[in-house]
């Protein structure tokens, strides 16, 4: 017991008449699987007549005419030493055991059955069946409290602890002046305080919720279905934990959703889902994930957020953020996806798929590159791939239409940067963007070979058309010349003398 709750005892005992009364009821029995202090009250009363027979203010008084067995007025009915003791005005009323609506007065249409069940209630429409249930209860209204200690605390002191119902040994045990809450179950919704909304079925469910005490804290309009779920929460909200042990070791974490075994079993995060036993049953810190299958999401170590995990064992085998992952790769080996197959897609980027099984896109961006320089002579490797037509194996494609492509394996040995290795390292498919590019490369270069040779060409149509031109006029000027000549020719031939005739004797 720590000195504040020391001080907190002390203060009660001084101003609350009740509270010897109280103490005498506690020292009679205690759970002796947990010893509590003496201000959360009761933890077990089974001899709680014993208690008020050995007690000098339990001494049995003279009853009201009629007997007990007899019909009181106001259709009440009681039965058992001090049951409706102090009653006046009220009706409906029906009080079964020791100091079972002892003290009410005013109240009306309240049932209590069991010693001290209801004993210092005033207000109307309550039901207690067991030894001390709703036992401190005041003015909250409209409570049903069902089991040994149920609702012990509800309305202690405080105004508004109505509309709580409490099914078990010990459930919404400290309840103070938390509301429509529920509880279904040994200790279920235990240590719950100010907390409202909440509703807890099986053993320990919801058992630390609100833990804060006295200090009021936000454990609200939480859902635990099964024993140990959301057993250590104290101040998280909107939690819904269905299974055993389902978010169990949650303690402040929100807006959770637990369905299965072991769910979320260990996550202390929010907004996180996991459905399927042991779901993400590793995550300590995880927020924002999505978890659904047997055991998805649960390798050691494994936490992060912002993930996606869907199918049994599926997930990483370490943290991460931001990922999805449908399927256990160790046993999936084949997806189907209605509306993809035929659908046809317009403007976007080819979808490619690494050795890990990861799916992505190829940025291009310099933004996201290093070491950029030309490829030069790096393509001229493609030269030495061979293309070859295949049929893949009936197990891939039943109806074995042609294909063409290479084979991953000769790829691996002309350049291996060319192929893509599976989980073992085995050449697996061969890097067809990566082999588009290398041929555009080598398309360029002989492009640009065809393309200088085309300019040589060029330059010698121009040389010869030009020295064309200067062989023509040059032909042209020996014509001319030669019909110059053709001319002298003639000229001369006219003045030519005639020959002369010489007679020789």
């Amino acid at each position: 017991m720590t000195k504040t709750q020391n001080k907190h005892d002390r203060e009660r005992e001084r101003t609350d008449p009740m509270y010897s009364t109280i103490q005498k009821l506690v020292s009679c029995g205690r759970d002796p699987a947990r010893p509590l202090p003496l201000w959360r009250g009761f933890l077990l009363i089974p001899l709680v007549l014993v208690c008020f027979a050995l007690s000098a203010q339990a001494a049995p008084e003279a009853l009201p005419s009629p007997s007990p067995d007899g019909c009181y007025p106001a259709f009440t009915t009681a039965e058992g030493c001090h049951a409706l003791f102090h009653l006046t005005t009220g009706a409906g009323n029906t009080a079964v055991g020791w100091y079972s609506l002892s003290f009410n007065t005013t109240g009306s249409f309240n049932t209590g059955v069991g010693g001290g069940a209801l004993d210092l209630n005033t207000a109307d429409s309550n039901t207690a069946g067991g030894a001390a249930a709703l036992l401190l209860n005041g003015t909250g209204t409209q409570n049903s409290a069902f089991g040994t200690d149920a609702l012990v605390y509800n309305g202690y002191g405080v105004a508004g602890a109505n509309y709580n119902d409490a099914f078990g040994a010990f459930a919404l045990f400290n309840n103070t002046s938390g509301y429509t809450n529920n509880a279904v179950g040994n200790h279920a919704l235990f240590e719950n305080v100010n907390g409202a909304g909440n509703t807890a079925v099986g053993d320990l469910a919801l058992q630390n919720n609100d833990m804060g005490g006295p200090t009021p804290t936000t454990a609200n309009i939480n859902t635990g279905v099964g024993a140990q779920a959301l057993l250590a929460n104290e101040a998280g909200d909107s939690n819904n934990a269905i299974g055993y042990s389902a978010l169990e070791n949650l303690t402040d974490g929100a807006q959770n959703n637990a369905m299965g075994v072991f769910a979320l079993v260990n996550n202390n995060g929010a907004s996180n889902v996991g459905i399927g036993d042991s779901a993400f049953l590793n995550s300590v810190t995880g927020n924002f994930n999505t978890v659904v299958g047997w055991r998805a999401g649960s390798n050691t170590g494994v936490d992060g957020s912002d993930n996606i995990y869907i199918g049994a064992t599926a997930g990483p085998t370490s943290a991460e953020n931001g990922s999805i992952r449908i399927g256990d790769t160790a046993f999936i080996s084949g997806c189907w996806i209605a509306g993809i197959s035929g659908a046809t897609s317009t403007g976007g980027s080819a979808v490619f798929v690494n050795a890990a099984g990861k799916l992505g896109t190829l940025t291009s961006s310099a933004r996201f590159k290093d070491d950029i320089k030309p490829m030069n002579k790096a393509s001229e490797s493609i030269f030495a791939l061979n293309p070859v037509t295949f049929r893949y194996k009936k197990q891939i494609d039943a109806n074995g239409t042609p294909q063409f492509g290479l084979v991953a394996e000769e790829v691996a040995k002309v350049n291996p940067d060319l192929v893509v290795p599976d989980a073992s390292g085995k050449p697996y498919t061969v890097r067809y963007e990566a082999v588009n590019a290398m041929l555009l490369n080598e398309f360029l270069k002989e492009h640009r070979t065809v393309q200088d040779m085309k300019a040589t060409a060029e330059k010698q149509q121009a040389t010869i058309a030009l020295q064309e031109g200067q062989i023509e006029a040059l032909t042209a000027s020996l014509r001319e010349q030669a019909t110059q000549i053709q001319k002298v020719s003639a000229q001369l031939e006219t003045i030519k003398p005639a020959p002369q005739m010489v007679e020789n004797r």
